[in-house]
């Protein structure tokens, strides 16, 4: 049996709300380590976006995920019909 990795979690990461939807941003790298650090965003359905690229520091991977929202929207993490609408 493999042992699982235990991870480091940044201080930035936690939940992000911005419009009424709530997404867990998670940032990590390997506990006791310097390695790069990894971006996942997982939305209130347990749906899980990695980034591809690992990032040099927590700060950078937490920038991308805010240019991110301000570019696409908080929406882009969620399906269609999981978006919340107004009446």
């Amino acid at each position: 049996m493999s042992k699982k990795t235990k991870l480091e979690h940044s201080e930035l990461s936690g939940e992000f709300t911005e419009d009424g939807i709530t997404v867990l941003v998670d940032i990590s790298r390997p506990a006791g380590t310097q390695n790069d650090w990894k971006l996942e965003v997982i939305t209130q359905n347990e749906d899980l976006f990695e980034w591809d690229e690992p990032f040099a520091t927590d700060r950078e991977a937490f920038d991308e995920f805010l240019a991110t929202v301000a570019r696409d929207g908080i929406g882009s993490f969620l399906e269609e019909d999981d978006i919340p609408t107004t009446h």
